[in-house]
């Protein structure tokens, strides 16, 4: 679920080929999603016919499948999205601009980047905001950035702290998990997000929808 710009979206995984129709008002809402570390060549291809076919809004992906995917949907409405510093975060702020870049380079239309959690949690606030800093630079006011907080780990003060620094470097998103943490997108965290950020920021639901 996107509350935002694109409204009441859902986020779809593919893992074993099979995908769950959907009705044609709900597909261009869809980003059709596969991170997992074994995705191979012929899952990825996969992905990219599948979002083709049902005419969903994007597919995500690691970054070093984007020139992949970019080039199988040249021809199609369908966006493709990196993730960044994907699952943990916790790489250096400067590793994932650079990692931003090349995917942009490479064709990413999005971004989903993933906030060091271990600075938010240790009150090091300056460098979260330098951490989306980084990968905001990266996307020159052309890519559209989403910046996941991982609500599962974190308290009610520290996720309305998230969004309050995403807000200040002007993300286009916030988002609530990777699914690879405990935890995922609750109404509850939704509610507080979209509290915070305002009627001029989306809020993504990721991570534990069925």
């Amino acid at each position: 679920m996107l509350v935002g710009n694109r409204q009441m979206a859902e986020e779809s995984s593919s893992t074993s080929g099979a995908v769950v129709r959907v009705p044609a008002d709900v597909a261009p809402y869809i980003d059709h999603t596969l991170l997992k570390p074994e995705a191979t060549r012929e899952q990825i291809d996969r992905l990219c016919d599948e979002a083709a076919k049902y005419n969903f809004y994007s597919v995500c992906v690691n970054s070093s499948w984007v020139s992949i995917c970019a080039r199988k949907l040249r021809d199609t409405a369908v966006k493709v999205c990196s993730v960044v510093g994907f699952p943990l975060g916790a790489m250096q702020s400067r590793s994932k601009g650079l990692e931003a870049r090349c995917a942009i380079e490479d064709g990413a239309q999005e971004i989903d980047m993933v906030i060091n959690v271990g600075f938010l949690k240790s009150g090091d606030l300056k460098k979260v905001e330098e951490d989306i800093r980084a990968v905001k630079r990266a996307c020159k006011g052309t890519t559209i950035l989403k910046v996941i907080i991982e609500t599962g780990l974190l308290t009610d003060d520290e996720k309305v702290i998230a969004c309050q620094i995403a807000r200040k470097v002007g993300t286009d998103f916030v988002k609530t998990s990777t699914g690879f943490a405990k935890g995922g997108a609750k109404a509850r965290d939704i509610a507080l997000m979209k509290k915070i950020v305002g009627p001029k920021m989306g809020v993504k639901a990721s991570g534990g929808i069925r």
